[in-house]
Formats: structure tokens, sequence, C-alpha cells
């Protein structure tokens, strides 16, 4: 049988977890800080589409240059807060100084008033990180 090298660690990892505790702790460990701490990175798109359809599209577009109640979300990954043309901003929004990506999306989409206290979105967020993590990967790819 011949296993991939990815199959082969993790074999590795699972066997040597029985043998020592202490391998056991530094195995788990590094499989819990080892990510890259993006939301999206094992996300699905096509859900978060689905999610962006049934919680987001009725306030936002996805086409470009295209605002309603709220901004268009085309390119927001990447873009500087409060920076479409056109869009009329709360000062706290225009004040955030960041730019969007999938960590600040995340906790933006968790929690909006957290973050923008005067925020004219009456969207309560969205509670579900996988939902979340699936919307940012939906998001990424409108560009």
């Amino acid at each position: 049988m011949t296993l991939k090298r990815g199959q082969r660690i993790i074999a590795v990892g699972v066997d040597a977890r029985r043998s020592n505790p202490r391998i056991r702790g530094a195995w788990l460990a590094a499989l819990l800080l080892g990510g890259s701490g993006t939301p999206s990175l094992a996300a699905d798109p096509a859900a978060g589409q689905q999610v962006f359809k049934a919680q987001c599209g009725i306030c936002h577009s996805v086409a470009a240059g295209v605002n309603g109640i709220g901004p268009t979300l085309f390119g927001v990954v990447g873009r500087p807060a409060g920076s479409v043309p056109g869009f009329q901003y709360t000062a706290d929004h225009r004040k955030l100084d960041l730019t969007w990506n999938a960590a600040t999306l995340d906790k933006y989409l968790a929690n909006p008033r957290a973050m923008v206290p005067d925020t004219t979105m009456i969207y309560p967020g969205l509670k579900d990180a996988a939902e979340r993590a699936d919307l940012i990967a939906y998001l990424e790819t409108l560009h």
C-alpha cells in the first residue's frame, strides 16, 4: 500500500499518541495551534453563497458599484472599511481603521455592533462560526 506523505505523518502521530502521553499532548497542541487562524480555510463558498442569499442579500449587492441599503460587498475582502464610493457610512464606521480580511470579517459578522456601535445595520450577527466561515469564503470569491 502506498501512502501519501500527509497520511504517513498522521499515522505516525496516531501511533506515537498511543505510546507516550507527552507526545500525545504535543501532537494535540500542534493540531490546535498549527492552523492559520483563517476561518475560510476549510469553508465552502457555495454554502456561503446560500448564507449570503438568506441573510445578507436583502440589503447588500455583490455587483460592483451597486449599493443597496448596505454597501456592495463586491471586492470587500482586501478593501479598507468605510470606503465604498457613494455609500453614506456612520461616523464610527468611517473611523474604523482596518482592511477587511477573513479575521476582521469574522469578528464583525459575529457581532456588528461590537465593532461599530453606531452602525445602521440592524443585523444582530451570525452566531454560527461554520456559517461565518462559509460566508467569508464566498465573499473572498467576489473580485
